[in-house]
């Protein structure tokens, strides 16, 4: 078979099953991911080290290629005929390659669809600041932004400008207008775009990920000279983002980080994705909203008390993660034992349930 057949047969298993990743390696069974859990797919011959050379033909620019020998690893697009878009990533490991696939939905959710709170979409409304959607890897964070700037899209007047590494979801401009930019195909990389901002007359801008200082202090600093900057990072919780972000500053610069944070951030969402009892999976969330407690903590080196803020602060619209758990065990949304393993705080959450 030739290998294009081989991997148009695999994305339509993708497809057929509902796989969020597509998991492919020299020797050993293709692997999808469907509603969090890791599936081999036994009756499909293991690729061989042809197979995967092919692959990385039709899947890389010479570009990428050329990266990943270089480098030994690349972050790639592929659109696969015209209905599925994947975000992938080619590695080695002891020496032979690998392929992580993730499947990129064609179709935008809304907020109701991703079970996510309503009030995201205030956010996504405001003229300026700074909004980040953090949590580990593949929990969701890139999808919700893209909700994010389809609300924007959809009833805004605004420059959009998005910064991603790759591109993920192609937005259809609608009342606003979109640039999408994607770093080494349309820049060299976050910062340098992120500064192009300040001369291409950006309302709002989308950073697919905020990897090094430089890019977070252009992110604060744009984000207080009235551009709305949405991004995502890949911590745990609000508080330990605050402590990621001022930590990642020099001693004699962390100061000047912390009060520019505590003016300019709106808010901060982490999420997770819980395995659902009726099959697929389910968010669970906190919102940190930055109110005047909030930056007081934020500018006096307190940050250790955020936690408590956004325990007590339900009645502002901040979301504890416990109670979000809380609260889909009893809509029998989720299990006991599943809420337990992703909360932050196992022994408190045991007593609300």
């Amino acid at each position: 078979m030739a290998v294009q057949d081989i991997l148009n047969a695999l994305v339509d298993i993708v497809d057929k099953e509902g796989a969020s990743d597509l998991h492919l390696s020299e020797g050993r069974p293709a692997v999808i991911r469907v509603a969090g859990f890791l599936i081999p797919l036994l009756k499909i011959p293991s690729p061989s080290k042809e197979d995967m050379e092919g692959f990385l033909s039709i899947l890389l620019t010479p570009e990428n290629l050329k990266e990943l020998k270089e480098k030994k690893e690349v972050n790639f697009a592929y659109s696969h005929k015209v209905k599925d878009r994947f975000r992938g990533n080619a590695f080695t490991e002891l020496g032979k390659i690998s392929i992580a696939l993730r499947l990129v939905p064609q179709s935008i959710k809304t907020f109701a669809e991703l079970n996510l709170p309503p009030i995201l979409e205030s956010f996504a409304m405001r003229q300026q600041g700074f909004f980040l959607v953090v949590g580990p890897a593949g929990q969701g964070k890139s999808t919700t932004l893209a909700t994010m700037v389809e609300a924007i899209n959809q009833q805004r007047l605004e420059h959009v400008v998005t910064i991603e590494d790759p591109i993920e979801y192609i937005f259809e401009p609608k009342k606003s207008l979109i640039d999408q930019r994607e770093v080494k195909t349309d820049t060299p990389d976050f910062h340098t775009a992120l500064w192009g901002v300040f001369r291409q007359d950006a309302d709002v801008v989308m950073i697919g990920e905020m990897r090094e200082p430089d890019t977070i202090a252009t992110a604060v600093t744009a984000a207080e000279t009235g551009h709305l900057i949405l991004s995502t990072l890949h911590t745990n919780t609000a508080s330990q983002t605050v402590n990621r972000i001022i930590d990642s500053f020099p001693a004699d610069q962390q100061d000047q980080i912390r009060i520019q944070l505590s003016t300019s951030l709106l808010g901060i969402f982490s999420q997770r994705l819980i395995p659902r009892i009726s099959g697929g999976l389910i968010p669970a969330y906190e919102l940190l909203i930055n109110n005047n407690a909030v930056g007081n903590l934020i500018r006096e080196k307190r940050t250790h008390e955020i936690d408590s803020v956004i325990e007590t602060s339900s009645a502002e619209g901040m979301i504890d993660l416990n109670r979000s758990l809380a609260t889909l065990v009893r809509a029998g949304e989720i299990t006991a034992e599943n809420a337990i393993l992703f909360s932050n705080n196992p022994k408190t959450l045991e007593r609300m349930i």
